[in-house]
């Protein structure tokens, strides 16, 4: 007898009492360390782009500001529009969006599109982030391996999650905040079967990063002892936590607003994202003038890019030593300029409107680092304010308040409180954060629910139609196929139009069958369905029985649900339409029928499901 090489593994997940799920764990790794390789290259691309955009913004006279962004959104605009439509935008929505409707499917054009446009967006100074990509690139590759292993669609999703979550890792060296994204965000499940594989993801593609790196640092690194939070400073991060919520809705309702506008400008869409870099072109110019009146000394604007320099200065202690407007002077980025609650203000505005020019318009980049750069400034905003009403403890600094302001305003924004909290910690490195952090980001999170109904992930899904649930009974439904619920076979007789209605009685009576699907005589093409209800509401005038024919009674309304839906498609279908039974099919497109399947069978799938979980 041979023995089949994956044996000795297969007894090993026999005794550690792992089943099958041991294999899916194994390409959760996998997928983990292939999102880490190509994050690196992504970020490699992208650094090596925006140092020359940055040289030849500051060469070149400020008119021509505009010129670099416009030619990268040129191109952004070309490959998007030619090879995949999925990659513009930032990138999140498109990946909810696979996991709920597409069953974990997305294109690998999407993911190669979404990297060399993102790196043609943001390298050339669009004010957009990384992240965005890097989630839907790990998401590309997770459902690309997905398919090669042959996965079964409950776990095709849980693949998506592990290339999502890897990616978030790899990009900020955030492992634990990139599990909680994909949980709290994506896939909203945070069952075990789900949240293993996920993990191992996560860590590899972080591990996978600093090996090859060769450096395992915060990306916003605090100084030991920088940082020092009261319990008497509560108060005002609950002020805090209010004001970067009023900062994620205008953040979400204006780039949404802006979404609609454009849409609906007559230009051809190729060229849409060069009017969203001209337009930040023109802001920059006006930022460069203004500061440059102030005594300043910059070219190329702070808000352009993903502004990560700019946000180490906001939270830097340092930047707040002396009286207002005599604080430490900035980066490169803000050269002869001081911190003050004004430039603060400036910097909210201009990244704020920058990032909705270059998203709205179609550019490729994420929201992640411009909700980082908005509560940052938010924050410091919100610092000043206080200090300049006496408000402040003795030894506080306005650089609390930015640092807890970056993550309250990407709770607000995403609606993912866990995530931000999280992200900040792994972020910054600075245990003492998480307090402050953790009564902002749930305030933020829950004044932005008052005035939003809907994340700035889920504003356009939800318009689509697309039904998203915040607990694990959507998630449940989602990861499951009908064809692993009982289905119940077609009649032994096909059933036509012309047939005598008696026929069905007949049938009803010798096969326990409630509901008949019609099929065209000829082609055996699915027509419609008579119900039990139907039949029931013929049988009380008894005398016509014999004249009625099945087209008489025939229901044309009812869809079919192909065999590779999820049990969630089945259950909208059936909520939708108040019958026992729905016709199956083998594929969307295909309209011959193959078997039926009841409400109460997928019932019970579904509840078999919750206690697997």
């Amino acid at each position: 007898m041979t023995t089949s090489p994956t044996s000795p593994a297969r007894s090993l997940a026999a005794r550690l009492r792992l089943g099958e799920d041991w294999r899916w764990i194994v390409v959760g790794g996998v997928i983990g360390v292939l999102t880490g390789l190509g994050a690196i290259g992504f970020v490699t691309a992208l650094h090596w782009l925006e140092h020359f955009s940055r040289e030849g913004q500051q060469a070149w006279p400020l008119v021509l500001l505009p010129l670099i962004p416009m030619a990268g959104a040129l191109a952004t605009g070309l490959l998007v529009h030619i090879f995949a439509s999925d990659a513009r935008g930032h990138g999140v929505p498109q990946v909810i969006r696979a996991v709920v409707k597409g069953g974990g499917i997305i294109p690998l054009r999407v993911g190669i599109t979404k990297v060399v446009a993102s790196i043609c967006t943001v390298g050339t100074g669009g004010s957009a982030g990384a992240e965005g990509p890097i989630v839907q690139i790990g998401a590309t590759i997770g459902s690309a391996i997905g398919r090669l292993s042959r996965a079964v669609r409950e776990h095709q999703n849980t693949f998506v999650g592990c290339g999502a979550a890897a990616g978030i890792s790899s990009v900020f060296n955030a492992p634990i905040a990139g599990v909680f994204f994909v949980l709290e965000v994506i896939l909203r499940d945070f069952s075990l079967r789900t949240f293993t594989p996920i993990v191992v993801a996560s860590v590899l593609s972080a591990a996978t990063t600093q090996v090859v790196l060769g450096a395992d640092e915060a990306i916003f690194a605090a100084m030991p002892g920088a940082y020092a939070f009261s319990v008497l400073e509560l108060p005002a991060f609950v002020a805090l936590g209010l004001a970067c919520g009023a900062v994620s809705v205008a953040f979400s309702r204006l780039l949404h607003l802006a979404e609609d506008l454009f849409a609906r400008v007559k230009v051809h869409p190729a060229f849409k994202p060069v009017i969203g870099a001209f337009l930040l072109g023109l802001l920059g110019i006006a930022y460069a003038l203004v500061v440059r009146r102030a005594g300043g000394d910059s070219q190329v604007p702070a808000f352009f890019g993903n502004g990560y320099d700019v946000i180490r200065w906001l939270i830097d202690p340092a930047s707040y030593l002396g009286a207002p407007g005599q604080a430490a002077e900035g980066p490169s980025a803000l050269p002869g300029l001081s911190l003050g609650f004004g430039l603060a203000v400036v910097l909210l505005v201009c990244k704020l409107f920058g990032t909705v020019f270059t998203l709205s318009t179609g550019g490729s980049g994420g929201v992640f680092a411009p909700s980082l750069f908005l509560g940052a400034a938010a924050g410091a905003a919100v610092g000043h304010a206080l200090a300049h009403l006496g408000l402040l403890t003795d030894g506080a600094s306005p650089a609390t308040f930015a640092l807890v302001g970056m993550g309250a305003v990407i709770a607000g924004a995403s609606f993912a409180p866990l995530t931000a909290i999280l992200l900040l910690f792994e972020l910054t490195r600075e245990p003492r954060v998480l307090l402050p952090i953790m009564l902002a980001a749930v305030i933020a999170t829950l004044s932005a629910r008052l005035l939003m109904r809907d994340s700035i992930y889920t504003h356009t899904l939800r318009r689509a139609g697309v039904v998203l649930g915040w607990t694990g009974d959507l998630a449940a439904m989602r990861r499951i196929s009908l064809t692993s619920c009982r289905l119940s076979p077609l009649p032994r007789e096909p059933i036509y139009p012309a047939d005598p209605l008696s026929k069905l009685i007949a049938l009803s009576a010798s096969h326990d069958l409630a509901d008949f699907p019609v099929v065209d005589q000829s082609s055996g093409a699915y027509l419609g369905m008579v119900t039990a209800r139907d039949i029931r509401t013929a049988l009380i005038d008894r005398e016509a029985v014999p004249l009625l024919l099945v087209a008489e009674l025939m229901r044309t309304d009812l869809p079919v649900v192909p065999l590779d839906a999820s049990l969630e498609a089945a259950m909208d279908v059936f909520a939708r339409f108040d019958v026992s039974s729905l016709v199956v099919t083998e594929s969307a497109d295909a309209r011959t029928p193959v078997s039926l399947i009841t409400r109460t069978s997928a019932l019970k799938r579904y509840r078999d499901a919750l206690e697997e979980t």
